[in-house]
């Protein structure tokens, strides 16, 4: 019996050892890392006017694509983007499509199950946008429509809370943001949930954005990271020595380039940089 359960811990390490240095070999191999990312997760990920891949997420994607060429001592490395959906299947890495995904995806213990996470990359939390004439908290969204983005750990957190709570309201799922936006500046909607940066980002640039207001008060915790392949440790820590690397200097100006000219990162996300700034 002990004879065969050393057999069986020894395959097990054989199979790790090549699952892990499977990506980066990949990469060196081929000559070319894929990115998957949001069309419409702005700021953090979005395609940009004229095609492109852009946003928060996207920035540290490129920042870790260019560290691991030359981790690898490459002369060139090509760089190509596919649009994922659903931010919490995993589709397109599990079945190795991309390499990274590089999105606005919250970490959960439920979906380290499916794939492993980079270092934490923002922190923000679920609360309301609403209307300065409707209701302004969720005491007054009583048989009221709430929307929310279909697909988000802000929409399994949202139903569940209005069970708990046996709160009588209808829940709204939208396609994406800017909808549910408009659908709330429209009155189609008494208020609309979601992550807080992506919702001060959408308030801002909405041409309702006198009639609107964000909410002040923080519903849920929302840690961010970068999805990589499950068991592939050689390439996590290549992503994860990018990342060190930004929130020891280069961050901020990241960080502008994604958010905006005086936009400031919170206490929060500025504790996150300085507790994930890791020597080497």
């Amino acid at each position: 019996m002990r004879i065969l359960i050393a057999a069986g811990l020894i395959g097990l390490g054989l199979t790790a050892a090549t699952a892990e240095a499977a990506t980066l070999d990949r990469i060196k191999a081929s000559g070319t890392i894929t990115l998957g990312y949001r069309t419409d997760a702005e700021p953090f990920s979005y395609e940009s006017p004229i095609g492109e891949a852009a946003g928060y997420s996207v920035a540290l994607c490129k920042a870790i694509a260019a560290g691991i060429k030359a981790e690898l001592g490459l002369d060139t490395l090509e760089v190509r983007y596919l649009p994922v959906k659903d931010e919490g299947s995993f589709a397109e890495l599990l079945t190795g499509k991309v390499d990274l995904v590089c999105g606005a995806t919250t970490q959960t213990l439920a979906r380290r199950e499916l794939v492993d996470f980079s270092l934490p990359t923002f922190v923000t939390g679920s609360t309301l946008l609403y209307r300065q004439d409707g209701p302004r908290s969720f005491e007054e969204l009583a048989g009221q429509k709430i929307g929310v983005r279909a697909g988000t750990t802000t929409e399994t957190e949202l139903k569940e809370a209005l069970a708990e709570q046996q709160f009588q309201a209808e829940l709204v799922t939208v396609d994406s943001h800017e909808q549910g936006v408009a659908d709330l500046a429209a009155g189609r909607l008494g208020a609309y949930f979601g992550d807080g940066a992506i919702l001060l980002y959408q308030w801002r640039k909405s041409p309702d954005a006198d009639r609107l207001m964000v909410s002040g008060h923080l519903y849920s915790h929302e840690p961010y990271a970068l999805p990589l392949p499950k068991g592939d440790s050689d390439f996590r820590l290549a992503v994860d020595r990018v990342l060190a690397g930004l929130y020891r200097g280069g961050i901020e100006q990241v960080f502008t380039a994604s958010f905006g000219t005086g936009a400031e990162p919170s206490t929060l996300v500025q504790a996150l940089y300085l507790i994930h700034a890791l020597p080497e």
